[in-house]
C-alpha cells in the first residue's frame, strides 16, 4: 500500500476589508495591526500616501489601500493599520480587519474567509506599492554628507556677512548673533521658581529633559514688564560664557545676513558710566527706517551675583553647564509652519527670513504659484507661494507670513511660509531617514525629526531639492504658458 504524499501546508493569511470588497494579505507580510495612529502630511506624494506616523520611534509611511487600489479613502469607525516590513515599517489603512487563519483557496488568486467562507482576493502587495512608491527604501547617508558640504560652502559665502536672530521685547527690535543662539523655543508650561533669586531671574525650566535658567529680557534689559505672555512668546537659548541661559522674549521676528557695513557702532553716549552697554551695534533696515539693537552676550548680565546665581543653575545639571557639550552631533534647524504641520531647513542653507514686503513685483505670465519677486538689498528675489507648490487649500494670516530665503550655489528663492516658530537644535539620534515616498527616487522630505518626548514630528526638507523643484515647476509652467516654446 503506497503512502499517501504530505497535505500542501495551507498558507496563512490576513482577511481585510476595503469597500465592499475582501482581500487577503499573506500573513507572514503583517509585523502587527494597530488603531489609526496621529499622521503628519506629506506635501507631493502620491495620492495614495496619507502621511507618516510615529512607530515607537520609527518613521512609518501610511498609504490608503483604497486608493492603491484606485478608489477614493473614506472614514470607517472600525479602519485599523496593517503594518508590514520592507525595509522600514510600512502601514496600510484598510477598513476592518475580517479575520486570520489559513487560505482554502476557492480559485487561482482567491482566498476563502475563515469568519464567513465568502472569496478573498490575494494582494501581491510589493506589485502594488511599486505603481506609487517604487520600492520602499531607506535613504541613503550621502544626503546627510551633501548637507554639510552645503553647509561649508555657505559658510565660505558668509566670511563679511553677520547672522542675526531678531526678536521683539516690549515692542521694540533686538537680535543676537546667530553663533550665541543654540535654538528659539516656545515658552514652557512649567517654570519652577527658585527662591532667594534676582527679580529678572523666572526660574528653571526642563528643555527635552535638561535644566535651563530662564530670565526674563524684559527686566533684565530695564524695560516696561508685565506683559502677557501669548502663543507668540518664545524662549532664546542662548550661550553666555560656559552655559546656557533661556531669555524669554514676546516673539520671534526675523533672520537675517547682513554686511558688517550695515551694523553700527554703539555712539558712545550709550556707553558712558561704569557698566559696559549690554549693546554692541545698532542694524539699519529699510533704508534706516528700522533699527535693531543688536545685544552682547558678554555684556548682557552686568550683575555679578546675577551671574554666580545662573552658574549655580547650570552647575546642577552637568549637559546643560557646556554649551560645546550640549550642542555635540546636533544640527540646527530653523521650523516653521505650513499648512497646519511643522517643517524644518537646515540653517546653514537659510539666508534669511523676513517679512512678506507690502509690495511684489509681478511677474508677466508666470505661472499662479510666484508671488513676484522683492529687492532684498540690492538683490532681486523670486517669491514663491508655498502653500499653493504643496497643494494646500487654506490660506495663512498675512500679517504672520514670512519669506524664508534659501540659497544653494548661485540659486536663490524666498518661501512664502505661514509663520516661522522656531530655531532648533535636534540631536542625531531624533533624525529619521525617511523612506522613499516617490516612484522617481525625488522627494522634498529629507529626513524626520522624530521628538517622541514632546510628540512632535517635524518634516526636514532638503534645501537642493527644494530649490531644483522650484526650478523645473517655473520652467515647466513658463513653457505651458508659451505655445511657441511649447511647440518647439
Amino acid at each position: 500500500m503506497s503512502e499517501a504524499a504530505p497535505a500542501a501546508v495551507a498558507q496563512s493569511v490576513l482577511t481585510v476589508q476595503v469597500g465592499d470588497e475582501r482581500f487577503a494579505l499573506p500573513a507572514s507580510d503583517v509585523s502587527e495591526v494597530i488603531r489609526p495612529p496621529a499622521v503628519t502630511r506629506v506635501p507631493l506624494g502620491p495620492s495614495s500616501l496619507l502621511g507618516v506616523a510615529n512607530l515607537r520611534g520609527a518613521v512609518m509611511p501610511v498609504v490608503s489601500l483604497h486608493r492603491l487600489l484606485g478608489g477614493e479613502a473614506r472614514p470607517s469607525p472600525n479602519a485599523r493599520v496593517v503594518v508590514i516590513d520592507r525595509g522600514v515599517p510600512v502601514g496600510l489603512m484598510i477598513d476592518k480587519v475580517t479575520s486570520l487563519g489559513s487560505a482554502g483557496g476557492v480559485s487561482p488568486g482567491t482566498a476563502a474567509d475563515e469568519g464567513t467562507g465568502a472569496p478573498a482576493r490575494m494582494i501581491d502587495l510589493d506589485a502594488l506599492l511599486a505603481k506609487d512608491f517604487g520600492t520602499f527604501t531607506r535613504r541613503a547617508q550621502h544626503r546627510q554628507v551633501q548637507a554639510v558640504a552645503n553647509g561649508q560652502d555657505q559658510a565660505a559665502l558668509e566670511q563679511n556677512q553677520v547672522a542675526l536672530v531678531c526678536f521683539a521685547v516690549a515692542g521694540q527690535d533686538f537680535a543676537l548673533p546667530l553663533t550665541s543662539v543654540r535654538e528659539v523655543v516656545a515658552l514652557p508650561d512649567g517654570v519652577s521658581v527658585v527662591p532667594q533669586t534676582d527679580s529678572v531671574m523666572l526660574g528653571v525650566t526642563s528643555l527635552r529633559g535638561q535644566l535651563l535658567p530662564l530670565v526674563c529680557l524684559r527686566a533684565l534689559l530695564g524695560l516696561r514688564t508685565g506683559g502677557q505672555t501669548n502663543e507668540r512668546s518664545r524662549v532664546v537659548v542662548a550661550r553666555i560664557g560656559n552655559g546656557l541661559v533661556g531669555l524669554a522674549i514676546d516673539g520671534m521676528k526675523e533672520i537675517l545676513r547682513l554686511p558688517d557695513s550695515a551694523i553700527d557702532p554703539v555712539p558712545a553716549i550709550l556707553t558712558r558710566g561704569n557698566a559696559e552697554a549690554q549693546i554692541q551695534g545698532i542694524c539699519r533696515l529699510e533704508g534706516g527706517r528700522r533699527l535693531v539693537s543688536v545685544l552682547s552676550t558678554d555684556h548682557l548680565f552686568r550683575d555679578q551675583a546675577l551671574i554666580e546665581q545662573i552658574t549655580s543653575q547650570t552647575g546642577k545639571n552637568h549637559d546643560m553647564s557646556t554649551a560645546d557639550d550640549a550642542s555635540t552631533g546636533d544640527e540646527q534647524f530653523i521650523v516653521f509652519q505650513l499648512g497646519g504641520e511643522e517643517y524644518g531647513l537646515p540653517i546653514g542653507a537659510v539666508d534669511e527670513v523676513v517679512r512678506v514686503p507690502d509690495a511684489l513685483t509681478r511677474v508677466p505670465k508666470a505661472p499662479a504659484f510666484i508671488e513676484g519677486v522683492m529687492n532684498l538689498r540690492g538683490r532681486v528675489v523670486p517669491v514663491i507661494d508655498q502653500r499653493r507648490r504643496f497643494k494646500f487649500e487654506a490660506q495663512g494670516e498675512r500679517r504672520r507670513e514670512r519669506v524664508v530665503v534659501v540659497r544653494i550655489d548661485q540659486m536663490q528663492a524666498g518661501f512664502v511660509v505661514d509663520t516661522v516658530s522656531e530655531v532648533i537644535s535636534i540631536p542625531q539620534s531624533q533624525l529619521r531617514p525617511t523612506p522613499d515616498l516617490a516612484a522617481d527616487g525625488s522627494q522634498v522630505i529629507d529626513r524626520i525629526a522624530n521628538i517622541e518626548v514632546e510628540g512632535r514630528m517635524i518634516l526636514l526638507l532638503d534645501p537642493r531639492e527644494l530649490l531644483d523643484r522650484a526650478e523645473k515647476d517655473l520652467l515647466a509652467a513658463m513653457g505651458e504658458s508659451d505655445p511657441e516654446r511649447s511647440a518647439s
